[in-house]
């Protein structure tokens, strides 16, 4: 229901278009911060530096595997949101992927 409310906020940049009911949920999210008015999703400044194809590799099954742990899809391939299956088939249904190795 939540997620309904806040279906066509864009973006914590593009907060436009509340409507009277979203407002009081919205208004829980105020941050005023100087790039943005709302904040919607923890942020996390971790960074991991990719130091070789080992850690890649690795990087690369734990952002496929997510998905599946998370119960959206059985494999990775099946998530529409991610490139496991162009990793898997060669196959780039967005039209812009590279394999880490080009």
């Amino acid at each position: 229901m939540f997620a309904k409310r806040l279906s066509k906020i864009y973006s914590a940049k593009n907060s436009t278009g509340f409507t009277e009911e979203s407002s009081a949920v919205v208004g829980s999210f105020l941050v005023n911060a100087k790039d943005r008015q709302y904040q919607f999703w923890k942020r996390n400044p971790l960074t991991v530096e990719i130091w070789s194809e080992k850690v890649l590799k690795q990087k690369l099954k734990y952002l496929h595997e997510n998905p599946v742990k998370a119960g959206l899809c059985r494999f990775p391939e099946e998530y529409k949101y991610s490139s496991a299956l162009f990793y898997k088939t060669g196959i780039d249904n967005w039209g812009f992927l590279i394999h880490y190795r080009d």
